[in-house]
């Protein structure tokens, strides 16, 4: 397993049934790492403010991940930039108590995103990290893009409805 980008160990035996608070603020170097990691165009800041406690049955992490990134329109190419705000609420859980338990979890509602851990240390910074990555818009446009897309034919669904589609097919094949 490589090292994450943005590495931020927590020694598990340090962290009591008492919250405490641990900020991530990326350096310049781990937003070019996770820039490439994720293909994006620039991660010019990631930060977050995560509260972290053992509980029964792991250890949990919340809070809020902040960054804003830079990236590529699917459709012209042109840079968009982005702004991540998002929730995030993990909870660790050593990969031996989790193999164990596999049959018998059961989630409920409110349940949180589990991730396993081997050893003395959790990762907050890859937490952080993959929830950056998984709160962007996998399709981003940028401004110019409706006026590309209508250039080309591309006729939107906000302009046809969710058959307007089929029904120009239909009339185009003489039916």
């Amino acid at each position: 397993m490589t090292a994450n980008e943005c590495a931020r160990p927590e020694r598990i035996d340090t962290i009591g049934s008492a919250y405490r608070t641990v900020s991530i603020v990326a350096t310049a170097e781990e937003c070019v790492a996770l820039a490439a990691r994720f293909g994006l165009r620039a991660v010019e800041e990631l930060s977050a403010a995560l509260r972290v406690w053992r509980d029964a049955t792991g250890i949990v992490a919340d809070g809020r991940v902040r960054a804003r990134v830079v990236q590529a329109c699917v459709v012209t190419d042109e840079s968009v930039a982005t702004a991540v705000d998002e929730p995030i609420a993990v909870r660790f859980v050593a990969a031996e108590a989790l193999a164990s338990a596999a049959d018998e979890i059961e989630l409920a509602a409110d349940a949180l995103d589990t991730i396993s851990y081997n050893g003395p240390t959790i990762d907050l910074g890859e937490a952080v990290a993959e929830t950056m990555a998984l709160a962007l818009d996998p399709f981003p446009r940028s401004p110019a893009a409706a006026a590309a897309l209508a250039a080309a034919g591309v006729v939107s669904e906000e302009s046809v409805g969710p058959f307007g589609a089929l029904a120009a097919l239909r009339d185009k094949m003489g039916g």
